[in-house]
């Protein structure tokens, strides 16, 4: 309904003025100039007639006003036994094998979760009354009283903030929704999302593929629970460019930490895009039925409280405004202190890496060749303890080079470039050129993939194109990895289809497809990528590009994506970020502006996978013996490895390896969003809680703490690989364009950060190649990092600092250039740009703004 603009502006002051006023007898309404709320009195109560947004200068009815009030209850304890349904193959969902996921998707296909349990009583308020600016409505029934107080929320002019008053009449179980202020036809959707678990532009039918793998909109008004919800609303948008969104009071939903033990998987709210009776309508459950807080006697008490936001806007609008000024995200960064610096924790990563014992490193025969990895002692089927894995071969070869390191040079690199050539199908016939499984078998010299006997097109472009692009970037005339590298392409394109798409998997002994109820969503197109930048070769471009656009349009456009976790039956994962960056990186390639739109909308769907909740905060708790404070376990700020239904952040929580961080920097660059920097910041600084201190290796799942790397010894090269890519993001953006170090490709499988350091970067002009020697640089000060490169045409060692804090900080800068090169002697040290002499000493005193950076140039002799 749109209303008369200056009328409606004169009844909207009027309105905001008065607080709250009644039209007539029979009217009620909130308004200020960005809302208007409307009830009127019928036979069955109170309803709301009217629900309008501004959208420019006009007002925007936001779907059907409703204003109904349900509430759940059930004598008895809710029944658990799970629905079971079929994928549209007709197979049972998820088969046996896939033990990981068996509780998971029990629980999610209980009565609750369905959101079929217990007896829903609905109704319409019996009377309303004005209290201050606030109106108070009263719902009174057989089961409970409830009063709920709703106001226009002065800070937010687009929020209302609601708080219910339950007093239960009998004892049971209750849950209590929140009211339906409004449902939106189906037909008038444009996107819906519950952030961490789906999101889409229409309704899925397929109800395994809306409800496991977040592929569209379920049809079912199906309860989320909190713990892989990554940011706490529920958000519809209309083809009206409205969304409206329901978001819960901070404190609300479950702490993951409480006091001195986990409580992640605990559930206090539920959350859905539909209401009890089906109808698209963003909703809250507190408590959740069957939950223990739910168990009620006569005369108990519940009350809770939420907003709805109605914008001019969509869901990403949403997401911002829940994290930011809501639940405080943006603040959690200026709590954030590091102990380590970042390249502290690379340097004592290197000396990890480069010890056999530490680092698991093992080398193996495997017909007539050496290979080299390390172990894995993970979940792999088949495995007796014996599996061996290589991971980031871009920053294996980086650190080789930035140290040069002998030992890591032969000791290392060799086997596991042998690994890679064995990993590789060489014999003619079907899977000629394929990776034909990421791990090695020691007792059977077998390569075999994570979860079954099949090979992926996607391991193909991970296992052979990636590695062997970003090891040629490094070794570019390396003949045997060049032939490797084009048999790979060629089956790539073999294996493509005609409309642009790759199959999930083929079945090792058949060759039949296998996975057939899913599409291979994910970036499949990028080998060709690797294939074309190195060989050069355009029909590998037209082929990334022909991969690219179905992937766009079958993906990207409609919010549907699943990843590369064989373990977890491919639930959306980390190949969402990877997927951003390969568009990004084609739009570098072509110019085209659809691929860099479509990296950015992939990159803000997977804001999704980032945590902003709960709030962070000073205060004390007790993990595993160690006090700590609250924001040093902080899960605001950390990604998922695959959340939704099926993901091991269900029971796990986040995890530490922030690949998507390098991106997010890059993605603010090009649009100043600053959710992108906050998010990677969050995810990259003070997270020394997970950090084992013996070794600087990070856990890996957030409820390991600082347990190390444990059974994932081959990690730490990933973490060496993210945290580089972030840093010279950093460095780029921050030096304006002016410091740039060539980028790599991405390397499998964990996101989307890229390989350096196989090519000179240029700082403000100088070509000069990047160093890592531990001691050529001492900071006391851990909120420093320093990266450090050589110019040999010059003879100039570079220093590059950055402050990781959001306040200025001062610090001296000790430059040990003798650790690097034994009697070399400094002549001068100046600031860069500028070439203003600052000293000629071992000592810089640096003084650095907020989020700083500086540099400085040694000249040697």
């Amino acid at each position: 309904m749109k209303i008369n603009m200056s009328r409606s502006v004169l009844i909207s002051f009027l309105i905001a003025a008065l607080g709250v006023a009644g039209c007539k007898q029979k009217d009620v309404s909130l308004a200020n100039e960005r809302l208007q709320l409307q009830w009127k009195q019928e036979a069955d109560g109170w309803h709301a007639t009217g629900v309008q947004v501004r959208v420019g200068g006009a007002w925007q009815e936001v779907g059907k006003p409703e204003g109904s009030y349900t509430l759940l209850y059930s004598a008895q304890k809710p029944d658990s036994t799970p629905t079971v349904f079929k994928t549209n193959t007709g197979v049972p969902f998820p088969e046996p094998v896939y033990r990981y996921q068996q509780g998971f998707w029990k629980d999610a296909t209980s009565p609750v979760s369905l959101n079929t349990a217990g007896e829903a009583v609905t109704g319409f308020p019996s009377d309303v009354k004005a209290d201050g600016k606030r109106l108070v409505f009263t719902v009174d029934n057989a089961w409970a009283s409830i009063t709920a107080s709703w106001a226009l929320d002065e800070r937010f002019p687009n929020d209302v903030v609601v708080e219910l008053q339950c007093i239960v009449k009998k004892a049971g179980y209750y849950s209590f929704a929140t009211p339906t202020l409004a449902t939106v036809p189906e037909g008038d959707m444009a996107w819906a999302t519950v952030p961490g678990y789906f999101q889409g532009d229409s309704i899925q039918p397929d109800f395994v593929r809306a409800y496991a793998y977040g592929q569209g909109v379920p049809a079912l008004p199906v309860i989320y629970r909190e713990r892989c919800a990554s940011t706490l609303a529920a958000i519809v948008d209309t083809k009206q460019s409205v969304s409206l969104a329901v978001i819960p009071r901070p404190g609300l939903g479950r702490d993951p930490w409480a006091h001195d033990h986990i409580t992640h998987e605990d559930w206090h709210i539920g959350l859905s895009h539909r209401n009890r009776a089906g109808a698209l309508s963003p909703s809250l459950y507190y408590p959740v039925l069957g939950q223990k807080p739910s168990r009620l006697q006569a005369g108990d008490t519940v009350k809770f409280a939420f907003r709805y936001s109605l914008r001019h806007g969509t869901w990403y609008d949403q997401v911002k405004h829940t994290a930011n000024d809501i639940y405080q995200f943006k603040e959690t960064l200026t709590l954030r202190q590091n102990k380590q610096s970042l390249t502290h924790r690379i340097e004592a990563m290197y000396r990890y890496l480069t010890d056999t014992k530490t680092s698991m490193w093992h080398v193996e025969s495997f017909e007539g060749r050496q290979i080299g990895g390390q172990s894995y002692l993970g979940g792999v089927v088949g495995s007796q303890g014996d599996a061996i894995k290589n991971s980031d071969y871009g920053a294996m070869w980086m650190l080789a080079r930035a140290t040069g390191d002998a030992s890591l040079q032969k000791n290392v690199l060799p086997y596991a470039l042998n690994f890679k050539l064995a990993q590789q199908q060489t014999t003619p016939g079907f899977f000629q050129g394929a990776a034909m499984g990421q791990y090695y078998l020691a007792k059977r010299k077998v390569f075999v993939e994570e979860w079954g006997e099949f090979v992926e097109p996607v391991s193909l472009t991970y296992y052979t194109m990636l590695d062997d692009g970003n090891i040629l970037l490094f070794e570019p005339n390396h003949k045997v990895l060049l032939e490797r590298l084009r048999l790979g392409a060629e089956l790539l394109l073999k294996w493509q289809q005609p409309d642009g798409s790759w199959k999930v998997a083929y079945d090792q002994h058949t060759k039949e497809p296998l996975f057939r109820d899913i599409d291979d969503l994910r970036p499949t197109f990028y080998g060709l990528i690797v294939a074309h930048r190195i060989l050069k070769d355009p029909k590998y471009l037209a082929a990334a590009e022909k991969g690219a656009a179905w992937f766009i349009r079958q993906g990207v456009e409609k919010g549907h994506f699943i990843g590369v976790c064989g373990d977890a039956r491919y639930a959306p994962d980390f190949a969402t970020a990877q997927s951003a960056q390969a568009l990004l990186d084609l739009y570098d390639i072509t110019g085209k502006k659809e691929y860099l739109e479509a990296a950015l909308k992939t990159a803000r769907i997977y804001t999704t996978s980032i945590y902003t909740h709960p709030i962070s905060s000073r205060q004390p708790k007790t993990v595993y013996g160690t006090p700590r404070e609250d924001w040093e376990i902080s899960q605001a700020g950390l990604s998922f490895e695959h959340g939704g239904i099926m993901g091991s952040a269900q029971r796990q929580g986040p995890i530490q390896l922030a690949s998507h961080a390098g991106l997010f920097v890059r993605a603010f660059q090009l649009t100043q969003d600053s959710l992108f920097i906050d998010m990677a910041r969050a995810a990259a600084i003070g997270r020394d809680a997970f950090v084992d201190s013996a070794t600087s290796v990070a856990s890996y799942y957030w409820y390991a703490m600082n347990k190390g790397a444990g059974p994932y010894p081959h990690h730490a090269w990933w973490q060496v690989g993210w945290i580089t890519d972030y840093l010279l993001a950093e460095v780029q953006l921050r030096s304006a364009g002016d410091i740039t170090f060539p980028r790599g490709f991405v390397t499998p499988k964990v996101g989307p950060h890229q390989s350096y350091g196989f090519a000179p970067g240029t700082i403000h002009g100088d070509l000069a190649d990047l160093v890592i020697r531990p001691g050529l640089i001492v900071c006391d000060n851990p909120s420093v990092e320093y990266i450090t490169a050589y110019s040999a045409s010059k003879n100039r060692l570079f220093v590059i600092l950055l402050n990781d804090q959001p306040t200025a900080v001062h610090a001296p800068v000790a430059i040990h250039v003798d650790k690097w090169r034994p009697g070399v002697r400094v002549k001068a040290i100046t600031a860069v740009p500028g070439g203003q002499s600052v000293a000629n000493g071992p000592t810089v005193n640096v003084s650095l703004s907020p989020y700083g950076l500086a540099v400085y140039a040694l000249d040697l002799q």
